[in-house]
């Protein structure tokens, strides 16, 4: 499939894709529509669909995405059974309405990261799920809870020359995706675009730059009480201010790398107006937010060793002494 038909599934109203199945919602307002959940029996209405972002969310299980994850969950359907059954529909729908203005993301050449020197990233399944090798890599390597971060991630398969790979894939807010596998491998399958999280909490806005800083800010948090901005690059400056200024926030909390474009990224928010908190101050001796986390982990666990070497010893000491006293007694 060319990747302008891709594009024109993703554009396919999911409002209108519901309401193809007779699915109606609860309340509608010129920004997003809420539901009773098509994914199982519910009696208050907590399936959301943002209609500027054309994206769902299902509060209850804190899932969401694209209109391709919706069909896939919805008709029990895998990727390119999803692709296709949308694909007539969708093209209709975009041939029918040339007249209204297209929502065009616009991709540079150096953001198009999924392109490499053969071809591009073939998408083959995305699953819930992640396998054990890449749970292993944010519990161990990134400190990473997996309780926490399991609800924003996915198991994205792709294929490159023939060959098959896993990576832990993080929706934009375009039905693009961020990866990671567990070596060093970092990519995207297009579009890129930044990531609003809990979009319905206070201000400030904490800001990332990538979704694994964010993963350990949920980590170390025990409750996110401020919405969440993950930039998924530096890049996405623009993007991310425009977003920012289009829901009138003034405010955001930077936890941003300790490197020049950190910096240089920082700056740039109080260039444009923002009351702007470094919070890179607090953790100044490390590369970044994740690196930080990792430190605080390893040095709590080398603590609680120590502590259960000294209380073994204890015991140990305490036993032989016993022993002693027994052995006098005789």
């Amino acid at each position: 499939m060319k990747e302008e038909d891709l594009s024109a599934i993703k554009r396919y109203s999911i409002v209108e894709y519901l309401e193809r199945k007779g699915i109606k919602p609860a309340r509608k307002t010129p920004t997003y529509a809420v539901y009773r959940s098509p994914l199982r029996e519910e009696v208050h209405p907590s399936f959301k669909v943002d209609t500027e972002k054309n994206l769902w969310i299902d509060y209850a299980e804190s899932r969401g995405g694209s209109i391709i994850d919706l069909c896939m969950r919805l008709e029990g359907c895998t990727l390119s059974e999803a692709i296709c059954r949308l694909g007539q529909n969708a093209l209709e729908h975009t041939a029918y309405s040339s007249n209204s203005p297209k929502r065009e993301t616009p991709i540079s050449s150096n953001q198009r990261e999924h392109v490499t020197a053969s071809g591009t990233r073939r998408l083959i399944c995305l699953s819930d799920t992640l396998p054990p090798h890449l749970q292993e890599y944010l519990k161990k390597e990134r400190c990473i809870d997996l309780e926490k971060a399991t609800p924003f991630l996915k198991c994205i398969s792709y294929e490159v020359r023939g060959r098959r790979y896993e990576a832990i894939g993080f929706a934009n807010s375009s039905g693009g995706y961020e990866l990671r596998d567990n070596h060093l491998f970092k990519g995207t399958i297009a579009p890129k675009d930044i990531t609003p999280i809990f979009e319905d909490k206070a201000q400030p806005v904490c800001l990332f730059e990538g979704f694994m800083d964010f993963l350990s800010f949920l980590s170390m948090k025990g409750e996110i009480s401020n919405q969440c901005l993950v930039m998924n690059s530096v890049s996405n400056v623009a993007r991310s201010i425009h977003y920012l200024n289009k829901r009138n926030i003034t405010s955001v909390r930077a936890f941003l790398d300790n490197d020049d474009a950190g910096r240089k990224t920082v700056q740039e928010f109080v260039n444009t107006g923002f009351k702007v908190e470094d919070m890179a101050v607090y953790y100044r001796d490390f590369k970044d937010l994740n690196e930080y986390h990792v430190s605080r982990v390893r040095e709590r666990q080398k603590h609680k060793g120590q502590i259960q070497v000294r209380m073994s010893v204890t015991e140990q000491n305490q036993s032989n002494k016993s022993k002693q006293v027994k052995h006098k007694m005789r």
